[in-house]
C-alpha cells in the first residue's frame, strides 16, 4: 500500500482535483443553458489537454506518469464495474416492447455504419469501434466500457469522446425544435430523444427543453430517460461479444507462434460489470423493505455519482496524455464518421416510429 501511494499518488491527485472541478462546472446554469449538457467527463478531458498544452513536461515525470496511467486504465475499469450497479435489467421489462424495436434498429444501424465507414474512409479501427458504440448506446459510458476491451489508447479515446460530445450538444440544441416541426407527439419525442441522442445528460437536456416548450410537466423527461436507460443495457452484450471476439482472434493468431494466455487477454472487469447489474436487478425483485429502499435511494445513486466521478478522473488522465494539436489534425475522419452515425440513428429512429405506427 505504501508503494502504491509512493509511485502513483502524485499522478492520481491532479486527476481527482480536475475531476472535482469538472463535476462542479457541470452543475452550473447560465440562463436557460445548463452545462450538464457538456458533462463532467468532457470538461475533465479538455482541462487535462489544456494542462498538458500549457505545461508539456507536467505528465512526463515517472511518479506522475505512473499515477496518470493507473487512472486512465484501472480507475476507468473500476468506473465501469460501479456503473453496473446503476443498471437494472428489469428496466427492459418495465419499459415494455414499444421502445425495444427502435433501440435494436438504431444500435444495429450505427454499428453497421461505423463498420462500413471504417472500411470506406480507412478510419482507425479502434476509433471507429468507439464512435460506433458511443453513438449507438450511451456516449461516454459506452466508450469507457469498450475502450479497455479493445486496448484503445488515450488518443483514440480522446478523439471518440470529442466526436460524441460534439453531436451530443448539437442534438440537445436542435432536436426539440426539429421534433416540433415534424409534429411529433410527446411519446414520439420521448422515444426519439431516448434513441437518437447519445449521452444521458444530453437526452435529459433535450427532453427537458421539450417539456418546457410543450408545458408537459416533466412527462417526456421521465419517458425519454427510461428509454435511454433501456438502451444503456446494450453495453453488456456488446462489450461481452467484442471481448469474446478479440480473445478468439488473439488465440488464433498465437496458435502458430507464442502461446496466448486467455486469462491475461480477456477483460475480466466486464464479468464484474455484468455481475453488478445482475445484483441490482435481483434486489429489484425482493419484497419492499428498508434494505431495498436504502439500496435504491442511497446505494445505487451513490454508485452512479461515483462511477461518473471515476469516469471524469479517467478522462482527465487521458487528456493529460493527449496532444491537442495532433488530436485536431487527425479529427476530420472521426468527425465525419460520427456525423454519419448520428444522422443514421436519427433517421432510423423516426423511420421505425413511422413503420410501427407510433408517429
Amino acid at each position: 500500500m505504501t508503494d502504491f501511494f509512493k509511485n502513483k499518488a502524485l499522478g492520481i491527485l491532479p486527476c481527482i482535483l480536475i475531476a472535482g472541478i469538472s463535476t462542479f462546472l457541470a452543475t452550473i446554469n447560465i440562463g436557460s443553458f445548463s452545462f450538464e449538457v457538456i458533462g463532467a467527463p468532457v470538461f475533465a478531458i479538455v482541462l487535462g489537454m489544456i494542462v498538458t498544452a500549457v505545461a508539456p513536461k507536467f505528465a512526463t515525470g515517472d511518479s506522475i506518469k505512473q499515477g496518470i496511467t493507473f487512472t486512465s486504465k484501472k480507475i476507468l475499469q473500476w468506473a465501469v464495474i460501479i456503473l453496473g450497479f446503476t443498471l437494472n435489467i428489469k428496466t427492459v421489462v418495465s419499459v415494455g416492447g414499444k421502445s425495444l424495436p427502435v433501440i435494436i434498429a438504431t444500435i444495429g444501424v450505427s454499428l453497421l455504419v461505423a463498420f462500413l465507414m471504417c472500411r470506406i474512409m480507412r478510419v482507425n479501427k479502434n476509433v471507429a469501434t468507439l464512435v460506433g458504440v458511443g453513438s449507438s448506446v450511451c456516449g461516454g459510458s459506452a466508450i469507457a466500457a469498450t475502450a479497455p476491451v479493445i486496448d484503445a489508447d488515450d488518443e483514440e479515446i480522446a478523439q471518440s469522446i470529442s466526436v460524441i460530445f460534439l453531436f451530443n450538444v448539437i442534438a440537445a440544441l436542435i432536436f426539440p425544435t426539429l421534433g416540433n416541426a415534424m409534429h411529433l407527439s410527446n411519446d414520439g419525442f420521448a422515444l426519439f430523444a431516448g434513441t437518437a441522442v447519445n449521452d444521458t445528460s444530453s437526452v435529459t437536456a433535450a427532453a427537458s427543453a421539450w417539456d418546457s416548450m410543450m408545458n408537459t410537466n416533466g412527462i417526456v423527461l421521465a419517458q425519454a430517460t427510461t428509454v435511454k436507460l433501456t438502451r444503456t443495457l446494450a453495453i453488456i452484450p456488446i462489450t461481452v461479444v467484442i471481448a469474446l471476439f478479440r480473445t478468439r482472434r488473439a488465440k488464433k493468431s498465437g496458435a502458430e507462434g507464442t502461446k496466448v494466455s486467455i486469462k491475461k487477454i480477456f477483460p475480466w472487469f466486464i464479468i464484474y460489470f455484468v455481475a453488478a447489474s445482475l445484483i441490482t436487478t435481483l434486489v429489484a425483485y425482493l419484497p419492499e423493505s428498508s434494505f431495498t429502499a436504502f439500496y435504491a435511494d442511497y446505494f445505487v445513486k451513490g454508485a452512479k455519482w461515483l462511477a461518473k466521478f471515476f469516469i471524469a478522473m479517467a478522462m482527465c488522465a487521458i487528456g493529460l496524455n493527449t496532444n491537442i494539436v495532433t488530436l485536431v489534425k487527425k479529427g476530420g475522419k472521426p468527425i465525419a464518421l460520427g456525423f454519419t452515425c448520428w444522422v443514421s440513428i436519427a433517421a432510423v429512429s423516426l423511420l421505425m416510429q413511422r413503420v410501427l405506427g407510433y408517429w
